[in-house]
């Protein structure tokens, strides 16, 4: 009912989107770090309240944590953190991808610095 972290973050360190149209999902991360530090994170996202609420509870999972510790968070971690249903359990497979996505855009984005 009350998402944290909506919006757009202006000129992100690391981006991702996801989408299943046959779910009418729709799933965008936006991050910034500071070293190797996810300092900010926040989203846009449609579909389901449980769609909303995953990209939510990624984007408070992810701040203080290095790309490495993000792509430790499963989709099981995401389904316990929501007590989601068996039924919805594929927004967190997707969330899941959502981060997954953010991090592999960060690091082609600093390859080589």
């Amino acid at each position: 009912k009350n998402p944290a972290n909506v919006g757009v973050i202006q000129d992100p360190d690391a981006w991702s989107f996801i989408s299943d149209p046959t779910r009418g999902v729709t799933m965008e991360l936006f991050l910034k770090l500071d070293g190797n530090t996810i300092t900010d994170a926040r989203f846009r996202a449609s579909g389901c309240g449980a769609t909303i609420a995953t990209t939510s509870t990624i984007t408070q999972m992810l701040k203080g944590k290095t790309p490495e510790q993000a792509l430790e968070i499963t989709d099981n971690a995401l389904a316990q953190a929501l007590e989601l249903s068996e039924r919805k359990h594929y927004v967190a497979d997707l969330g899941r991808e959502l981060i997954a996505g953010a991090i592999e855009d960060y690091r082609q984005r600093n390859a080589g610095k």
